[in-house]
């Protein structure tokens, strides 16, 4: 399979060059995928970059990486990356050093190092020894830990920002407004140890969860239920017409036929008439005389 990377020229006869040129400072060779990777000892790093660039023609330093191998004795790599612009090569070279040993300094060499390596210092922890301003390059002044290690937490109860109070950067504890900080993780079809909604009609019943509330009334309740609402309702009772239609009996008949002691009868009242009604009614008509139309104008 091809690397992914792009094609890089091959230098013959670069291993023996790397052999003859650094001698015991080389502590390993390894070409794979079509790239050159070499070993060399820490302390003798400076050295070799300023031979590597004099005598092979590498004349540019492309970056500086560190690489987290916390199984290590020594967990921590530097990665330097260097290009032969005359040669078209490319040459990776490492070193190994742990969180106490600082790692030499190659700004002397090439003076764009000295933001490198406060990068790696800055992600990994990793010293250099010689380094004119080896301070923190990306996260915030008053940052604690290192972001790029394998064993830095990724979730935590701490929170870090810029107080404009204390002109710095201060940790606090985290505060949100809704509690999505703990999580059970458990499915509620696999045995949830809350009640989920709706879950409280089938307690207690018998009945099998996601049927529903259960009724009162039984089966033969609800049909005869129903059959007394489809009943037609009951015939409304006619009014009387007479005072011996009241069912009261033959006494409150005969007391209902007498009139009552004022000599008012049950009959319709008249309807009561005005004194203007009453002297109209017994005034005769008069004739009205014509209206004569008015004189005058352009009649």
């Amino acid at each position: 399979m091809a690397s992914p990377a792009p094609l890089i020229a091959p230098r013959d006869g670069i291993g023996a060059a790397l052999q003859k040129l650094l001698g015991d400072d080389l502590i390993e060779h390894v070409f794979a995928v079509g790239e050159d990777s070499i070993t060399v000892r820490r302390e003798a790093v400076a050295g070799v970059m300023i031979a590597l660039r004099d005598n092979l023609d590498y004349q540019q330093l492309v970056e500086i990486a560190g690489v987290d191998y916390p199984e290590r004795a020594e967990r921590f790599e530097v990665v330097y990356h260097l290009l032969s612009v005359t040669k078209n090569h490319r040459l990776r070279v490492r070193v190994s050093t742990d969180e106490a040993t600082p790692v030499p300094s190659i700004v002397p060499v090439w003076p764009v190092a000295g933001w490198l390596e406060r990068e790696v210092f800055d992600m990994y922890g990793v010293l250099f020894a010689g380094n004119p301003d080896l301070r923190r390059i990306l996260t915030d002044y008053g940052f604690q830990g290192h972001p790029q290690r394998k064993d830095f937490p990724l979730t935590g109860y701490t929170e870090l920002r810029y107080s404009e109070e204390d002109k710095r950067v201060v940790y606090e504890p985290v505060k949100l407004a809704q509690d999505f900080r703990n999580f059970d993780f458990l499915s509620p079809w696999e045995g949830a140890d809350y009640v989920l909604p709706g879950d409280e009609k089938a307690g207690g019943t018998g009945e099998a969860p996601g049927k529903g509330a259960p009724t009162p009334l039984t089966a033969a309740e609800v049909k005869k239920a129903d059959e007394a609402a489809k009943a037609p309702p009951p015939p409304t009772p006619k009014t009387t017409e007479k005072p011996e239609q009241t069912g009261a009996g033959a006494k409150a008949n005969i007391k209902a036929a007498k009139t009552s002691r004022d000599g008012a009868k049950a009959t319709t009242a008249a309807k009561a008439k005005t004194p203007a009604t009453k002297k109209a009614e017994k005034a005769p008509a008069k004739a009205r005389a014509p209206r004569k139309p008015k004189t005058g104008g352009d009649a």
